[in-house]
């Protein structure tokens, strides 16, 4: 498992009215690797409303539709759940994702 993969998670919450929803992780590498069971994702949608906290993809990611990442919504999954591999982002999506998270987290600001 590594930072900017994508995966089909089952059923990931009851609120959810899809049996399935993609996700990609977004924790740090050495979070990943660690004892801990989750990591921190970002869920995958097919609605784009040109936010500064989303993130552009499709079928080059292995999505069946154009996609994006929305960075307003991250959640815990454990990493038992992320079994489905689907693709990951090259690197400059991966930029475009980093930036996101910026935004949505205010790391830029300093108070």
């Amino acid at each position: 498992m590594r930072r900017g993969n994508l995966y089909r998670v089952r059923k990931p919450s009851t609120r959810d009215p899809k049996k399935f929803r993609v996700f990609i992780v977004v924790s740090r590498q050495v979070l990943i690797d660690s004892r801990f069971s989750t990591v921190i994702c970002a869920p995958v949608y097919s609605n784009y409303e040109g936010l500064s906290t989303q993130v552009p993809i499709g079928t080059e990611q292995g999505l069946k539709l154009p996609s994006c990442i929305h960075c307003d919504e991250l959640v815990s999954l454990s990493k038992s759940k992320l079994t489905d591999f689907i693709g990951s982002l090259p690197h400059n999506r991966r930029r475009a994702l980093n930036q996101a998270l910026k935004i949505a987290l205010e790391m830029d600001t300093a108070d």
